[in-house]
């Protein structure tokens, strides 16, 4: 079967099961292309909420299916390969958490989207990777425990110097892998190019953008600019979908290392098989996310707080 076979196939056997697939932005072009909604993972859980769908077939990690079940427990929805984690999502456990909130009671728990559902329960805000610094300044308190991105709360912090915000040793490790000197070699090969770099990265690699965001954020500043040229500071699906969105310019990935590696786990194959297991067909196999009211509950306060913080 070919990809456009198998594409053509998915597209029906989504109508036919009433499935909505969401695919994050660091899927592949072949994902991406027979998608409903794609994007970062908190505006895909969103999306989800809006639509009539029962069945929603999330093309991404455990954490990010796990949140769309929390905004839509209605809804049943799966995650299309069951071995796509997120290495960062699962470096800090809630008896962690809750060990330091015993010692640091008076400090207010901030969670980066990117983490488990078990862990959002022992956390007081949830942020986005582009809502982070404008959540904390929100936030009714001087005291912050970030997690558990060093890096993206390092950014927040050197925004807010106002703010005690205390950081924990996580991060990703793509982004976190990157260096100064690949940038720099970089800069010196495409001297007119933009650099476009995620807060994930190293402050050190962060200081020398020219845009610093979410993915989302990076995907808009460079279909907006002027400017014909860029390096992206992210994972590499990245340039590829923008070469694909504005073929008029140019992106360089920064480096050829800045793969998710957990996010490649998912092929075109594994969401066929997940549709087919959906319509009912022996010959599928699908990973359904299962949250009793309760998990949904404790999980989702810190989101909510974020909604009501306005993330």
């Amino acid at each position: 079967m070919t990809v456009k076979e198998m594409q053509e196939k998915i597209l029906k056997l989504k109508k036919d099961t009433n499935t909505a697939i969401l695919a994050h932005s660091y899927q592949s072009r072949e994902i991406v292309e027979i998608a409903d909604f794609t994007g970062d993972s908190y505006k895909l859980s969103v999306d989800a909420t809006k639509i009539p769908n029962e069945n929603i077939l999330f093309c991404g990690v455990h954490f990010m299916a796990e949140t769309a079940k929390m905004l839509s427990p209605e809804k049943r929805v799966y995650l299309a390969n069951k071995g796509a984690g997120c290495p960062m999502a699962e470096q800090m456990d809630k008896d962690m958490i809750a060990e330091i909130k015993a010692k640091e009671p008076d400090r207010t728990v901030v969670a980066y989207i990117n983490t488990t559902a078990s862990l959002k329960t022992v956390c007081d805000v949830c942020v986005t990777s582009s809502s982070a610094l404008k959540i904390v300044e929100k936030i009714d308190s001087d005291k912050i425990l970030f997690i558990p991105d060093c890096n993206l709360g390092g950014w927040v912090k050197s925004q807010l110097p106002e703010k005690d915000i205390m950081l924990l040793n996580g991060g990703c490790p793509a982004h976190s892998a990157i260096t100064k000197e690949e940038v720099l070699a970089a800069k010196a090969e495409h001297p007119d190019a933009l650099f476009l770099v995620h807060p994930e990265c190293r402050p050190e690699v962060t200081a020398l953008a020219d845009y610093a965001g979410s993915t989302s954020g990076i995907m808009d500043y460079a279909m907006k600019s002027d400017a014909k040229e860029f390096i992206i500071g992210t994972e590499n699906s990245i340039a590829e979908h923008l070469q694909y969105d504005c073929p008029e310019k140019k992106f360089y990935p920064l480096t050829k290392k800045l793969i998710c590696t957990d996010m490649k786990l998912t092929t075109l194959p594994d969401v066929y098989r997940s549709l087919l297991a959906i319509a009912g067909n022996p010959e599928g196999e699908a990973f359904e996310i299962l949250m009793d009211e309760e998990q949904i509950s404790a999980a989702r306060k810190c989101i909510d707080k974020m909604i009501e913080l306005g993330g």
